[in-house]
């Protein structure tokens, strides 16, 4: 018994604190309780952080010496949203058994947004709703109350950003193919972020979700600080802003404010994240944008996406896409966008990699033969939470270190099962593709290995027609094993004379048997 307790006790406090969430959600459906209980944990945390602030400047010691504490500047300058006195968490908490409750919360995201224009338009008011239980409404404030998220000591932890990323999984989760368009699975992003390594840069994601190849890139950053110093000399400073700045594009309104309150929680400027309901294709938000670095996850084989309204569009440089299927209509934008030695690697669906419909295979072709191709990573099944449909990688530079080649990697029997339904990428399976692919460009320490990777021209993809699904290239695996052919063959010889000394004996028996009837 002492043992499960310990455990209890143990578990991580974005786990606690999903577990008792979704139980107040009751007969709510995932997709609309998302923005409820995401939208209360961003109010804790910004309640947080300026109480902290409020107490020192309240306090009046040091720095803060003659500080109003409800001088909004205040904390501008400390980059910290202000609240005001009627959005506080310890006054709404107050409130919470109060029929009122939901009223309160919006009225309380009115005034933050009212204080800081960042945050204009983003904030959810859906907690006035009907059908939402006010009890279970209070409950999940009370839920909330438990977790210190704001402080410092908290956001050095990333406390929030953990608890948040954990909840946009478990409600991708809940809500299944719904959810796969605002949410990337974090073990695909970490690995489209550690084979791309944007370290310094303009970094764009066309079709952003709530965000993640962002907040995964500034994690990045902040892990191989030590590792960019050996390698460039110097030392990036802590805060990824000063290195990296991030552009993007949600067509879906209620996802763009997701991404953009998961990018405000870390500090992160989203101010060139855009939203229109028109989308990348028909509105592009960024023009005139040549990105470092682009990350994107595009919806698999989307067909609705107006191509027959852009037969003749500028960024269809390879060929025209067909209007029944957007792929290599993301491919082009990517490469539009892409500056003159910027590296793009985005998902796609496996049928990308070998269709021929409405000239795909010649546009294909001619993205091989501009040697755009850098890398293919086929993909587990299962990694995804919105799709069945096989999944891959596409690497795309203008400049790449390796002429007229193109690596093929297949990471097909690669994961780990976390339930029957989904799979993820371990970090040692990211690090050995990463690392495969790292090798291959820097010329060093890099070997074809039968059955996970190949290095191949640009004429041998010609010979295959311009297929580029690795399977093709990387051929089976070398079986280690000791196996004595000749040892073999005699167990089976023994095991055949063995048999048949058997039948001889028994069709003695027969025969002897019928005899005797007819005698």
């Amino acid at each position: 018994m002492a043992k499960k307790t310990k455990e209890i006790q143990d578990e991580p406090l974005e786990k606690k604190l999903w577990k008792a969430a979704d139980k107040l959600r009751k007969n709510m459906d995932a997709a609309e309780y998302k923005h409820v209980a995401l939208g209360l944990i961003f109010l804790k945390y910004i309640s947080d952080a300026f109480e902290e602030l409020y107490s020192k400047l309240k306090e009046g010691k040091g720095e803060y010496e003659g500080a109003d504490p409800e001088d909004k500047n205040e904390y501008v300058a400390e980059k910290v949203f202000f609240v005001p006195a009627s959005a506080r968490w310890t006054w709404l908490q107050g409130r919470a058994k109060l029929p009122t409750i939901g009223k309160d919360i919006d009225d309380a995201m009115d005034a933050i947004e009212k204080d800081n224009p960042s945050l204009k338009g983003v904030l959810p008011k859906v907690f006035a709703q009907e059908k939402l239980d006010k009890g279970s409404l209070g409950g999940l404030v009370d839920l909330v109350s438990t977790a210190t998220l704001g402080t410092k000591e908290a956001q050095s932890k990333d406390l929030l950003g953990r608890v948040f990323e954990y909840f946009l999984g478990e409600f991708a989760l809940a809500e299944g193919k719904k959810g796969g368009q605002f949410y990337t699975p974090e073990s695909v992003v970490k690995l489209l972020v550690e084979m791309l390594e944007p370290y310094e840069g303009r970094v764009f994601d066309p079709c952003c979700g709530s965000g993640g190849m962002f907040v995964q890139s500034e994690k990045f950053i902040k892990h191989h600080q030590d590792y960019y110093k050996k390698n460039n000399g110097k030392k990036l400073s802590l805060n990824p802003a000063d290195h990296i700045s991030i552009y993007g594009q949600e067509s879906n309104q209620t996802t763009w404010r997701l991404a953009k309150m998961n990018l405000a929680i870390r500090g992160i400027d989203s101010s060139n994240v855009k939203w229109n309901n028109e989308g990348s294709f028909l509105n592009d938000a960024h023009k005139d944008l040549k990105a470092d670095f682009i990350i994107a996850n595009p919806p698999f084989n989307d067909s609705d996406w107006s191509g027959e309204l852009l037969q003749k569009d500028a960024r269809w440089q390879y060929g025209t896409p067909p209007a029944g299927n957007a792929n290599y209509a993301w491919i082009q934008h990517f490469l539009y966008h892409l500056a003159p030695n910027g590296n793009a690697g985005f998902v796609l669906s496996k049928g990308s990699l070998t269709s021929n419909t409405g000239g795909e295979g010649d546009i294909r072709k001619a993205l091989i033969e501009a040697d755009l191709v850098d890398c293919i990573v086929n993909l587990p099944a299962k990694l995804f939470l919105n799709t069945q449909i096989p999944a891959c990688l596409w690497f795309l530079k203008r400049n790449k270190e390796n002429k007229k080649q193109t690596l093929f990697i297949d990471a097909r029997n690669l994961g780990q099962l976390i339930n029957r339904k989904n799979r993820i990428l371990t970090d040692d399976d990211i690090l050995q593709i990463a690392n495969t692919y790292h090798n291959w460009k820097n010329k060093s320490g890099y070997e074809d290995i039968p059955g996970f990777c190949k290095s191949v021209s640009t004429a041998e993809i010609a010979t295959l027609n311009y297929v580029v699904t690795p399977g093709r290239y990387v051929g089976l695996p070398d079986e280690e094993d000791d196996f004595d052919f000749t040892k073999r063959f005699a167990e089976l010889q023994n095991e055949l004379n063995t048999q048949m000394k058997r039948e001889t004996e028994l069709n003695k028996r027969i025969a002897d048997n019928l005899a005797k009837i007819k005698a």
